[in-house]
């Protein structure tokens, strides 16, 4: 049970983020919004299932573990966007896309909730604790990977980017968002790397072109 329990939730997640959220009709912040509250349902439906909230990854005794590792390698991303940004040759490969005309609501809001609370409590915290339950460690790695590679398929549709290769690179991102959460014992770890790649990479690109246009 448990096994069909967190391959239906796999698929609910691929249908939810490629589906069901693009024909909601919902403006950009309205889907963020409906994000960021599937990810507190879902956690509230686990709880109401028996899942603990160490199973979770929301326990209040691991978010110092979480906080810590999570700053740490978050340092990565934003040192790779500054050196791109203070190297010319660097700076001209950072992917530009279409300018943000709200930025302040990209870094404050979208991304916040909209991506990162919206996925990694669906991810990180619900669905790898539901795969954990059912299969062995690798296995459960191997599905939440492929899940989260699949969860942006739309995305990379929409942006004209190759399906393949994204849900390569986002699916392999997993397996280090996995792992965080693994070893700090709580979904903050992943959070915060995932909110300095994300808003890192809004930030550098308005720099980057801000700098092209002078």
């Amino acid at each position: 049970m448990s096994r069909l329990a967190s391959v239906a939730g796999a698929a609910a997640a691929v249908l939810w983020n490629n589906v069901v959220l693009p024909g909601s009709g919902f403006g950009p912040y309205g889907r963020a919004v409906a994000g960021g509250a599937l990810g507190l349902s879902v956690v509230g439906a686990a709880r109401a299932a028996g899942y603990g909230v160490d199973e979770l990854g929301l326990s209040g005794s691991a978010v110092r573990s979480g906080l810590r590792s999570g700053a740490v390698v978050s340092v990565v991303p934003l040192a790779g966007y500054a050196v791109a940004l203070s190297v010319p040759a660097a700076r001209r490969r950072i992917p530009a896309g279409d300018s943000v005309t709200d930025v302040a609501g990209w870094v404050g809001f979208r991304i916040p909730v909209g991506t990162v609370v919206h996925e990694e409590l669906l991810f990180r915290s619900v669905l790898s604790a539901m795969l954990r339950r059912g299969w062995t460690p690798a296995t459960a790695y191997a599905l939440h990977a492929v899940t989260f590679g699949l969860w942006h398929v739309r995305a990379a549709r929409v942006a004209g980017d190759p399906i393949a290769a994204s849900v390569l690179l986002t699916g392999s991102s997993a397996l280090l968002f996995e792992w965080l959460r693994r070893r700090s014992g709580s979904v903050v770890a992943p959070a915060l790397l995932h909110l300095s790649v994300n808003v890192g990479g809004v930030v550098a690109a308005e720099v980057a072109r801000a700098r092209t246009v002078d």
